[in-house]
């Protein structure tokens, strides 16, 4: 699978989907830490910069296009200017380089919000430019805590096959999900992020995501490529569904752990584990991690009060201290390896602000993996209905 990719960030796609042998074409990015970032590790991916310069790009054709366009103008947390902002505007250059590569796939993600953003007519307008071009199309919200990281972090998906809104669908959505019986959620109430790394088998399970935590929506585009079978498509992407334990012995997301902090060892060499505390950042700016509200990220257990540091930036607690949380915590909770972000820019090493600000922007890795490998069962099974 050969993919291009804009507003490219740091990269989650590349990072999920490398497992899968998938090949990117090329990136496009303007800001200048993540650029930073791109070319560090990828030094042979060209970066073409301004997506809405993509008339004077000249590629080889690509199978998959993938973007989070910026979320600012739909933001619950921003103005909400939707399409009025230029930046929401780029909605619109994503279909028009759609338009002119014609992928069979299509990947775009954005915040919940732009569910509402002018009373839902910005989405439309972008769902009824996907079928315009003839792709079929299925959407849906995911949390990445139900992926195996530890911050809650809905974001709306939207997945795109040209001719065939099947397709689509069948990588969204598992098939039980889809018969109108949902699992019950858990009650609301103030909880922790943490127990929701335990499911009831003693582990992480990535199918937990589709047990009624979601909006489950599929429509659209126009069938032209002849029909693939839902519930066939479906239970083979059941084989590209897993676990993603990132402690097959604790079930303990490291993002929680002690392992290379100032922690205590439990005799087991894999350290304590941290015990989050909410906090409010209200005061952080632009990182991305809970904008607005006690923090999505890491919510209290057993703890009633809010905790941040001077500048009210993600904080945990370990026995009486309160601490800020370390760029490589936060790589963690986004699904990155550690000191992903911790390359050269500008001649320096890089500095902590950037790296925040670079993650609290970027997808989470684990979701972006689940896609990419239920595209990649569903793909399978189109090339060999068409074989």
């Amino acid at each position: 699978m050969r993919y291009l990719s804009v507003c490219s960030g740091i990269e989650a796609a590349t990072v999920a989907w490398h497992p899968l042998g998938w090949e990117p074409a090329a990136f496009s990015e303007i800001e200048p830490f993540p650029c930073s970032v791109l070319a560090h590790h990828y030094p042979t991916v060209p970066n073409l910069g301004d997506m809405t310069k993509f008339k004077e790009w000249n590629l080889d054709p690509i199978d998959l296009f993938v973007g989070g366009t910026p979320c600012q103008s739909f933001s619950v947390a921003g103005l909400r200017k939707g399409l009025d902002d230029p930046r929401g505007n780029l909605m619109l250059t994503y279909l028009a380089i759609a338009d002119k590569h014609r992928p069979r796939w299509l990947v775009w993600e954005n915040v919940p919000g732009v569910l509402s953003s002018n009373n839902g007519k910005d989405f439309g307008t972008f769902l009824g430019g996907l079928g315009e071009l003839g792709y079929g199309f299925a959407y849906r919200v995911l949390d990445a805590q139900y992926f195996g990281v530890a911050q809650r972090r809905r974001r709306v998906f939207v997945v795109g096959c040209l001719g065939d809104w099947r397709s689509a669908a069948a990588v969204l959505f598992e098939q039980h999900s889809l018969q109108g019986h949902p699992a019950p959620r858990r009650s609301s109430g103030k909880g922790s992020a943490a127990g929701t790394l335990r499911s009831t088998d003693g582990g992480i399970d990535i199918d937990h995501a589709a047990a009624g935590h979601l909006i489950a929506q599929a429509f659209g585009g126009n069938n032209t490529t002849g029909p693939i079978d839902v519930a066939t498509a479906l239970n083979a992407c059941a084989s590209a569904s897993g676990r993603m334990d990132f402690d097959s012995e604790t079930f303990i997301a490291h993002t929680l752990k002690g392992e290379g902090f100032d922690a205590s060892e439990d005799g087991t060499g894999r350290g304590t584990p941290i015990v989050p505390v909410a906090f409010d950042c209200k005061a952080s700016g632009q990182n991305g991690f809970g904008i607005g509200e006690i923090s999505s990220t890491l919510r209290s257990m057993g703890h009633s009060n809010s905790y941040a540091n001077a500048g009210g930036h993600a904080a945990v607690q370990y026995g009486t201290a309160v601490r800020r949380l370390m760029p490589r915590e936060c790589e963690r909770l986004q699904g990155f390896p550690d000191n992903y972000t911790n390359v050269p820019h500008r001649g320096k090493p890089a500095a902590d602000g950037p790296r925040y600000k670079a993650l609290g922007n970027s997808m989470a890795v684990p979701v972006m993996h689940w896609i990419g490998k239920r595209i990649d069962a569903v793909d399978q099974l189109r090339l060999r209905a068409a074989a």
